[in-house]
């Protein structure tokens, strides 16, 4: 018995360890832009290609990746993720080319896919009840590490220019990192997936690809190509493939095959009211473009001193998760709501801070350690919350679906308060545009913590069973 719990821990080791490379990329590649930019004489829409594109390929992808672990086995896939994005961190260094960086993102961001949806639906499965709020803390904690990770060790590898990298080493660092957890995955993980093999949803792997990529494409792309008609366009396309994927995963269903989601977890209040709020938080993303473009390119920062600026929300995200489970204890769904609070008054701190001085002082820094808090409590309490209650074998479609809130919104946040914030540069200056985006970026959050008051008023959460429908 002590031999399968310790190998459980080991277990979460290894999967964390998979789960802090997503999560650093997005945030030591912000850092290393400027450095991008100059070298291979890329454009600003290129730039923002090189962060949404691989966003936008790990949301479109996310929940196939999820659905493919329950068919062929949780390890294989997570393995299989993880050699592919480590074989594409290489590429992303070597490129000569940003059509080619761009490219090799875009694969990053399938293999990441892959690979994420597998923590969390093993996680789910491996660890008991009793267990699994420590397990989502850790988990939890590592996504504040990789914000705490990008920033600075971002810039301290820009400004040590290893071997003569520059932007370079933010890439190169995910190779040994990624060839360690591959082979400590091959030893200590073991397969697990549903009892009954699933046969693939060919059709709803298509059309849910088709409706997230003509959603997503079109609000990144939207601001640079001035908002054509074929950015209208898509946007009604991707309606349609919404409407056809629903129809297709329902005549699935009856007939006694098993689609890519199993529709009837909409069914559960919860479950959506959890996907909303943690859809939202994520739009928190757009803090680390606004943010360390203001410091960098306002007040004239360099990349280690912009790193060391944003260190607080960072700090606040990994301490967050791992005070989680105590007080969740005690509070229970409470916990969700503190979080919030916390998060929404972070903001409204930073703001009030930036109204005072366009340099960040005491007042922002503290705000930006207690929206960092309340994010931190927030994510591990709100996806212990979702996943909670789904049977084992929804487990992966379930993660997966998490896993496409988590990436939507963040891509939606960086899409959306992104062009913003630039719009507003060209009518006030830098303070006043940072503060408004960040004012709008708290009322979002304000609107998370109102959808918390139905989550707790829910007397009892419905368990989902296998094949209801």
């Amino acid at each position: 018995m002590e031999a399968m719990e310790s190998r459980r821990w080991w277990a979460l080791a290894v999967l964390c360890l998979g789960a802090f490379l997503s999560p650093l990329d997005f945030f030591i590649v912000n850092v290393a832009l400027p450095a991008i930019k100059t070298s291979l004489g890329a454009s600003d829409g290129a730039l923002q290609l090189v962060i949404a594109g691989y966003g936008a390929a790990y949301a479109v992808f996310v929940v196939t990746g999820g659905r493919l672990g329950d068919m062929y086995g949780r390890k294989r896939i997570f393995l299989t993720g993880m050699t592919v994005f480590t074989l594409t961190s290489g590429i992303c260094a070597m490129a000569g080319d940003i059509r080619v960086l761009i490219a090799a993102r875009i694969a990053q961001g399938l293999s990441a896919a892959l690979l994420a949806p597998q923590v969390l639906s093993t996680i789910r499965v491996i660890f008991p009840v009793k267990e699994q709020p420590l397990a989502m803390g850790i988990f939890g904690s590592v996504f504040g590490l990789a914000a705490i990770g990008g920033q600075l060790l971002g810039g301290i590898l820009l400004k040590a220019g290893l071997f003569g990298w520059s932007w370079q080493s933010v890439f190169m660092i995910n190779i040994p990192v990624g060839v360690i957890t591959a082979i400590a995955g091959w030893f200590i993980l073991k397969e697990n997936r549903p009892p009954v093999r699933q046969q693939p949803d060919i059709p709803g792997m298509l059309l849910i690809t088709a409706g997230l990529l003509l959603f997503i494409y079109p609000l990144i792309m939207g601001r640079e190509a001035r908002w054509p008609a074929w950015i209208f366009g898509c946007l009604l396309a991707s309606a349609a493939a919404a409407v056809c994927f629903v129809y297709t995963e329902r005549y699935v269903l009856r007939r006694g095959r098993t689609p890519l989601i199993h529709l009837p977890l909409f069914r559960d209040r919860r479950f959506v009211n959890g996907l909303t709020i943690i859809y939202l938080y994520n739009h928190t993303a757009a803090f680390f473009l606004v943010f360390p473009y203001y410091l960098q390119h306002e007040l004239h920062r360099d990349v280690l001193s912009a790193g060391l600026s944003v260190l607080p929300y960072a700090a606040g995200f990994f301490a967050g998760p791992l005070i989680t489970p105590v007080l969740a204890n005690r509070l229970g769904v409470h916990i969700v709501s503190l979080g919030q609070g916390l998060l929404s008054a972070g903001f409204v701190w930073v703001v009030a801070g930036l109204s005072l001085s366009p340099e960040p002082g005491l007042i922002v820094q503290a705000g930006l350690f207690c929206a960092g808090i309340g994010h931190g409590m927030v994510m591990p309490s709100m996806m212990r919350i979702v996943l909670s209650d789904i049977a084992a074998p929804l487990a992966g479609q379930a993660a997966g679906i998490v896993s496409t809130a988590i990436q939507t919104g963040s891509v939606m946040g960086v899409a959306l308060l992104g062009t913003l914030f630039f719009a507003l540069l060209d009518v006030y200056a830098a303070p006043a545009a940072t503060g408004i985006t960040l004012g709008i970026l708290a009322a979002l959050q304000m609107a998370g913590l109102l959808l918390v008051i139905p989550l707790k008023s829910s007397a009892k959460k419905q368990k989902i069973i296998y094949g209801q429908s």
